[in-house]
């Protein structure tokens, strides 16, 4: 019978052993960081709710600061009616602002209106946004919204958040950015920024952005509702950044309930 080789064993390779005990440690020390990871998260969301509310005189305070720093905020998104400001916004889902811009600008140059777009027709739409992100889906959201407005609106664009939602590509949020951007209506669009600010700072805390914006509309005093959700997305970008907010120029960091603030 043909002899068969074993290898070393672990008594006689420490080296083998070693390797294999760190192995071990690794795969144990998984469960152990997962729960660690989501215990952190656990505290820090239960440190969020038990955060004392802020006064009906701090949020005043907060909207009056931001009102004498930027009076007159505007949107980010070029647009010019209506119905490109409706197009921005459902090309700017999971995009910049900026990067919409600069696809937008060639793409209502040659189509303002919904007829335009659908005489423009799909493959042109999709061309000229290619640089945005899901440019495919949104190329074909667009379209069909045009065909929508036409089809059930006389090729306007509908001033409800009912019949807003009805079209493709536009959720909620889209909604509430085109009634407060085009029509004047005090709306609170919640975005990424947004929805930052409320938690973080304890100003409007909330599990979903629907949480958040109902929150807000209760907080906010109606005389700042207007302007309010371009002062927090503006807040939220340019200062309280997700990676390093800049609490050493916020404006309210003296009212922000935030623990881990560095002012």
């Amino acid at each position: 019978m043909p002899k068969i080789t074993r290898g070393p064993s672990r008594k006689s390779n420490p080296v083998a052993a070693r390797g294999l005990r760190k192995t071990r440690d690794a795969v144990a020390a998984k469960p152990r960081q997962a729960k660690s990871v989501a215990a952190k998260s656990g505290q820090r969301a239960a440190a969020a709710k038990s955060v004392a509310r802020w006064s009906a005189a701090e949020v005043r305070e907060a909207f009056t600061r931001f009102k004498a720093a930027n009076p007159e905020p505007k949107g980010e998104l070029e647009h010019l009616n209506p119905f490109t400001l409706l197009v921005a916004v459902v090309l700017s889902a999971q995009a910049t602002d900026a990067g919409v811009n600069k696809a937008t600008r060639q793409l209502f140059a040659l189509a303002d209106t919904p007829r335009k777009m659908l005489d423009l027709g799909e493959d042109q739409v999709r061309e000229l946004i290619k640089t945005i992100g899901l440019y495919r889906n949104k190329a074909r959201n667009v379209i069909a919204l045009s065909e929508k407005l036409i089809a059930d609106f006389g090729g306007e664009v509908p001033r409800s958040r009912e019949e807003l939602e009805t079209l493709p590509g536009a959720g909620r949020k889209t909604a509430n950015v085109v009634l407060n951007m085009a029509f004047g209506q005090p709306t609170m669009a919640v975005d990424t920024h947004v929805f930052r600010v409320g938690n973080r700072t304890g100003l409007a805390p909330g599990d979903t952005p629907l949480a958040v914006e109902l929150e807000l509309e209760r907080v906010i005093p109606a005389e700042f509702m207007l302007h309010a959700h371009h002062w927090l997305i503006l807040h939220g970008r340019y200062t309280c950044l997700a990676r390093k907010p800049r609490c050493e120029v916020c404006l309210i960091n003296d009212l922000c309930r935030w623990p881990e603030k560095t002012v």
